[in-house]
């Protein structure tokens, strides 16, 4: 195996040059990304195949949040970074790539109308937050799983937004919901509000209309978010108004509160 394959290895005497380059491809990003409109970032694994479910869904969502005028970001590679890339160029939309460079996996698909390469991942993740207004997590690993806690903790911490967070596949998550609820809350290492940063769905349609919602709402910038979204039935009739938690130690407030601030 060849040391030249870690970038952080090879950031010795030459890490002040180095810096150029990092900001080259920040540079690039903000200027190709600052153009496009309100997009959602689709997170999952690379290692599925089209004729996986999970792909085939991921497909339907990317599709139906273009044809709502939202452009969709993804990673820019195979699995469901490919199906988000597909569905979203079906249906007329913008279509983004933020491809990286690995030793193997990543080879950019192409089904994208905008693609931007990347060399560091910090910039690369960077770009996925500063430009979405919400986050669709797709089952997938460890990559998958670091760009949902990310997210998370971003918000949490409120460096971004109160943006929607979305699990899709509540029977994938759900092991990971119990633990954190059974092992994480239970030790006061999170609290159960913290917890409704997250929001796990099933159907594709109830997803968009959500984010469709959100968007229109601005449901971001209240303290409890997607929360206060309207329940509606069948006929699209409102039955529950938006539940709100009794008490909040997440406290979002409206202003000063994205990265446009905080870079």
């Amino acid at each position: 195996m060849s040391d030249t394959q870690f970038v952080l290895d090879e950031m010795t005497a030459r890490d002040t040059w180095r810096i150029f380059r990092i900001m080259a491809e920040l540079v690039e990003g903000f200027d190709e990304l600052s153009k496009i409109g309100p997009a959602v970032s689709m997170f999952g694994s690379a290692r599925c195949g089209p004729d996986s479910a999970e792909y085939q869904l991921a497909e339907v969502i990317a599709r139906k949040l273009a044809e709502r005028g939202f452009a969709v970001i993804t990673g820019g590679g195979p699995g469901i970074m490919e199906a988000g890339n597909k569905g979203a160029l079906a249906a007329g939309g913008t279509s983004i790539g933020l491809n990286i460079q690995l030793p193997r996996e990543q080879q950019g698909n192409r089904h994208q109308t905008v693609s931007v390469d990347f060399k560091y991942f910090f910039v690369r993740k960077l770009m996925f937050v500063k430009y979405a207004m919400a986050f669709v997590i797709m089952p997938g690993g460890f990559g998958s799983l670091d760009e949902l806690f990310e997210a998370l903790t971003l918000i949490q911490t409120r460096r971004i937004k109160h943006f929607p967070l979305f699990l899709v596949d509540s029977k994938f998550w759900q092991p990971l919901l119990d633990w954190l609820r059974t092992d994480v809350v239970r030790r006061g290492f999170l609290t159960e509000v913290e917890l409704d940063l997250i929001t796990v769905v099933d159907d594709p349609d109830e997803l968009v209309e959500q984010i469709v919602w959100c968007d229109q709402e601005k449901c971001y910038l209240s303290e409890h978010g997607i929360l206060t979204y309207p329940k509606r039935n069948g006929s699209g009739v409102i039955v529950e108004p938006g539940t709100k938690p009794s008490g909040s130690s997440v406290v979002v407030e409206p202003h000063n509160n994205s990265l446009d601030e905080k870079l």
